[in-house]
């Protein structure tokens, strides 16, 4: 292992702890990252122990790439392609843990020629993956207000998205907005009331990284696919930093944990009732960071942390 991969990675000890670690088993971690929860996984297996890491990062699969070690394997791809990976090296239904960190890590947002950052300056990219995909600046320029407005709106949950894209489109007909700190500026320019907790540029950064990556869209696919991945008795575990990508996982997990109603007297075969009420997961925990972990990591203060294991009688 590389001894100078250092990350704090949020609710590192409970992640851990969720997931029931065994010797032998078969690990995923969909959120490589800066490889905390991959390494401290690999800590605890045995010699028959394997985690297949993933992560769509260049940057990150560089890293992934100093762990000489057999029983690690890192996969450059997006995690939403999950059960592509998993049935490429024959684990799909073997799988005795899987957990995905959501969000961006430290690595990203202190780069600044990422763009990631409102507080640094830097190219307005916001790529993943800087290799694919369209840039945020350019997304920016060919988007009318409407699309801009409801983009900020829906994934930054912007109350002032309205404003802020009428700005942005009437300073890209002056002049392209190709930086960061740019792009902070006419946001703070255009938001009339102003929280004195929070950077005004937080959400609107925020919903446009998520529209550029397709996040949502991604993680409601690989949880979809952990069902097809997981052994029965396998778990689980994802941290989710913010309200809409807590809402998928709590929805996904509640979902399949319920038995179906079926009204009284509705004409339907029993196959299809024992279909209907089978419900595959078993909900073990919701924690959030101790105060303790809040003081020494500042960005772990909005995480949640949800766990759930593929019930064994499905």
């Amino acid at each position: 292992m590389n001894q100078k991969i250092q990350h704090v990675s949020v609710m590192k000890k409970e992640v851990i702890n969720s997931l029931n670690i065994k010797s032998n088993g078969i690990y995923i971690d969909g959120t490589f990252g800066m490889g905390g929860h991959s390494l401290e996984i690999l800590k605890k297996l045995g010699k028959k122990g394997k985690i297949y890491s993933i992560d769509k990062d260049p940057y990150a699969v560089s890293i992934a790439n100093n762990i000489k070690d057999s029983r690690f394997k890192i996969i450059h791809g997006t995690f939403s392609k999950i059960l592509d990976y998993a049935k490429a090296n024959q684990i799909d239904g073997k799988v005795d843990g899987i957990v995905f960190d959501l969000g961006v890590s430290l690595s990203q947002i202190n780069e600044k020629k990422r763009g990631f950052s409102f507080k640094k300056d830097g190219p307005l990219d916001m790529r993943m993956n800087p290799n694919c995909g369209i840039t945020a600046s350019e997304w920016l320029f060919k988007s009318n207000v409407n699309q801009i407005s409801s983009v900020l709106k829906e994934f930054g949950e912007e109350r002032f998205s309205k404003r802020i894209a009428r700005s942005i489109k009437k300073n890209n007909q002056i002049k392209k907005i190709t930086s960061t700190l740019e792009l902070s500026e006419i946001i703070k320019t255009a938001i009339p009331i102003k929280n004195k907790f929070k950077h005004p540029s937080k959400r609107t950064f925020q919903a446009i990284r998520i529209y550029i990556n397709q996040e949502l869209k991604e993680i409601k696919i690989a949880l979809k696919d952990t069902l097809k991945i997981l052994k029965p008795g396998g778990r689980i575990s994802i941290i989710s930093f913010h309200s809409l990508e807590d809402r998928i996982v709590k929805s996904f997990m509640l979902k399949n944990s319920k038995k179906a109603y079926i009204p009284r007297g509705l004409p339907i075969t029993e196959e299809q009732i024992n279909s209907l009420q089978k419900n595959r997961l078993k909900i073990i925990n919701r924690l959030f960071p101790t105060q303790e972990e809040i003081k020494k990591n500042p960005r772990s203060r909005s995480s949640v942390l949800r766990t759930a294991e593929l019930k064994k009688n499905n």
